[in-house]
């Protein structure tokens, strides 16, 4: 990757709503070239979407998170990809990761109740044969997202004890 790229990239993953006009005077470059470096990262996969961060704490609406770790077999021939894959599917699935450790998978799911998470969990995450075991965390509440400190979080100081 040029470093006009991961330039790009630094400043776009910090507010996706910056113009490739202002990344261009920001970088000292060209806009034109700032616009086909973007270009030319979205077509290779380098960004895959540009979102907004949203605090769900701050909705009326009923939003329900949680950290699911999945403890599986991998499969013969496609490994772990065949389960992300198969995982990944489903609507209620936001983030998947491969992880090092206790357990193979961090799902995060998102969905309108408890008991939706839990049906999500019961009816189709250990239905697969090649899962050994999960272990739920619901998310009580978020202090920071994506680098961003959230609501009541911001500017407070943290309590120190000699």
């Amino acid at each position: 990757m040029e470093n006009l790229e991961r330039d790009i990239l630094g400043i776009l993953s910090e507010d996706c709503r910056v113009s490739a006009e202002k990344v261009a005077t920001m970088l000292g470059k060209d806009k034109t070239a700032v616009e086909d470096a973007i270009r030319n990262l979205e077509k290779r996969g380098a960004i895959v979407k540009y979102t907004a961060i949203s605090n769900l704490d701050e909705e009326e609406d009923e939003c329900v998170q949680a950290l699911i770790e999945v403890k599986v077999t991998p499969q013969s021939g496609s490994g772990f990809d065949g389960i992300a894959d198969e995982i990944a599917q489903h609507s209620e699935v936001k983030n998947l990761y491969l992880m090092s450790g206790a357990y193979d998978f961090a799902v995060i799911v998102e969905s309108g109740s408890v008991k939706a998470v839990s049906r999500f969990i019961s009816e189709c995450i250990s239905t697969f044969d090649c899962v050994l075991s999960t272990a739920t965390h619901f998310i009580l509440k978020k202090y920071k997202i994506e680098g961003a400190l959230t609501g009541k979080q911001k500017g407070r100081r943290i309590p120190v004890q000699a």
